[in-house]
């Protein structure tokens, strides 16, 4: 039983769909939480900060999530826990025309590396991000 397990844990580690990409803030293909500070004042999806679940005096967050998480907030919030939290979506052409380069410049030798190709589609998203939110 134990060459079985050993066996198929070397197979599953030599199939190329069980490869894990990370992303992470300042990158294209980033979804999550952004710390806003003193980056150009975002672009939002919704003018109103959506909550699911209301909570004493929580003060809103910056979201950056795939359209169709947006749209059925309540189906996702869990992921980024941010039910209790007003949540403003920022759109992802702002997130990577003016956040992503705003955040490489003030975090040198973070995020995305340079030279690679910004362009959507290049597996970055994980298939994420089929939709326009702008």
């Amino acid at each position: 039983m134990r060459r079985f397990l050993i066996a198929v844990m070397l197979c599953a580690a030599t199939v190329p769909g069980f490869a894990q990409v990370s992303v992470s803030i300042g990158q294209p293909g980033f979804y999550g939480r952004i710390d806003i500070g003193d980056a150009p004042r975002p672009v939002l999806i919704h003018p109103q900060p959506v909550v699911i679940r209301p909570a004493a005096a929580a003060s809103p967050i910056y979201l950056h999530v795939p359209v169709e998480h947006s749209r059925n907030w309540g189906s996702y919030c869990g992921r980024y826990n941010a039910c209790s939290q007003p949540v403003y979506f920022v759109q992802s052409s702002w997130y990577n025309d003016v956040y992503v380069p705003h955040y490489q410049k003030a975090h040198p030798g973070k995020g995305w590396a340079k030279g690679h190709d910004k362009a959507p589609g290049k597996g970055h998203g994980k298939g994420h991000g089929k939709g326009r939110d702008d």
